[in-house]
Formats: structure tokens, sequence, C-alpha cells
């Protein structure tokens, strides 16, 4: 994979590209919902600052993601964790009154939403290219620009299609709450529990976070 004449790299770099397409969506629906009640300039900084940061500690998960995926709790607190980002995410901004001016929802609170939740969600997307790229890190660099086109053009749409269909602000929320089940799910502190080991259990637990964090979102928003 020295090379540009190499097939393996090529076929390495088609890898990437289909490991970026597949992954880049609920990070791009992170996005969304973290910036969508920003504003003009706030709402593309909000976005610039979140991307270039989850890529940034990308970079640095790829030496330590495989151990870190191998100690027990890691996964269980981020998805926890991501639990929350999912629950504040799905909060409706708030409606002023006669007279009051409109403010806009804190710019870092936004960038923090974001680079928290899409670090958690990358640790399996970071193994994944580590393990094709190999060590070249030209091809990990190419599957990062990747990543980063991917993410800020499919959030861009997200946040319009947002404000027009609020209601995909809620099924963004219930992605997370699955995400975070199926994470909870990958934890080595559950390998010794045989009864987790069915499928009603790894199909359940993920649908039913993403249940209740959409049906939070439906309360709140009504």
């Amino acid at each position: 994979m020295e090379t540009f004449t190499s097939p393996e790299f090529w076929v390495a770099l088609f890898q990437i590209v289909g490991i970026d397409i597949v992954m880049s969506g609920d990070n791009a629906a992170v996005i969304a919902l973290a910036a969508r009640q920003l504003r003009g300039r706030r709402r593309h900084t909000a976005v610039f600052l979140g991307s270039l940061g989850a890529v940034v500690l990308r970079v640095l998960l790829t030496f330590v993601a495989a151990q870190l995926l191998t100690l027990s709790y890691v996964q269980t607190l981020g998805s926890l964790l991501l639990l929350w980002v999912a629950y504040r995410l799905v909060l409706p901004g708030k409606s002023q009154g006669p007279g009051e001016e409109v403010r806009d929802p804190g710019l870092m609170e936004a960038v923090r939403a974001i680079i928290i939740a899409d670090v958690i969600m990358s640790l399996d997307n970071v193994l994944g290219l580590a393990a094709v790229a190999r060590g070249n890190w030209f091809l990990l660099t190419i599957g990062l620009v990747i990543s980063i086109l991917l993410i800020v053009v499919g959030s861009s749409v997200l946040m319009r299609l947002m404000t027009r269909y609020p209601v995909i602000v809620i099924m963004g929320g219930a992605l997370l709450g699955y995400v975070a089940g199926d994470m909870m799910l990958s934890d080595p502190i559950w390998n010794g529990l045989d009864w987790l080991k069915g499928s009603w259990v790894h199909n359940g637990l993920p649908l039913m976070l993403a249940a209740l964090v959409a049906l939070f979102g439906v309360r709140r928003s009504g």
C-alpha cells in the first residue's frame, strides 16, 4: 500500500470510503441536532469547530481505540454519556414571549455536544479505518478528509430538513439512543452473563432506549 500503483492501496482506499459512507450518517445527525437552533454564522462555526475537534480526537483515538474497547466499563459509561447527549439534543428550543429578544443556545454548548457524541460513536469507526489502513497514514488522512466532507454536507442537509420537518429531530435522538444501547451490550463486562447473549436482548435494549428518547422528545415538544 506504499504507492498509487499498488492494487492493495486502491482496495484499501475503496474500503475506507465505504466505511466512511456507512459510519458518517449518525455523526451527521449529531451535528445537525446540536446546531439546528443556532443561526447564521454561529451555526456554521459550530459545525466547523465541532467537526474539527471530533476529527482531532479521532486521530488520537486511532492509537488507543483497540485498547479502550477491551476495557470493562468503557463502553457502558460511553453509552450512558451518549444517552445524556441524546436527551439534551431532543430538548425543544425555548420560545420567546412578546417583546423578548430571541436568544440562541450557547455556541460552545453545541460544539461540546458534537465532540462528545462524535468521539463516543467513533470508537468502532477508527478501529475499522486503522485496520484497513494498516499503519499507512496517507490512507488514514484520506479517510478523515472524506469523513469530514460527508459529515459536514450531511449535517447541512439534515439541518434544513429538521427546520421543515421537526419530527426528524425526534428520529435523530432515537438513533443516538439505539447506538447507546448497542454500545452498552458490547462492553466486555457483560460477557459472563449468558442471558444477555440472546438475540431478544441485543435487539430489544437498543430499540427500547431509542423509543424512550423519542418518547421524551415528543412529550417535551408537545
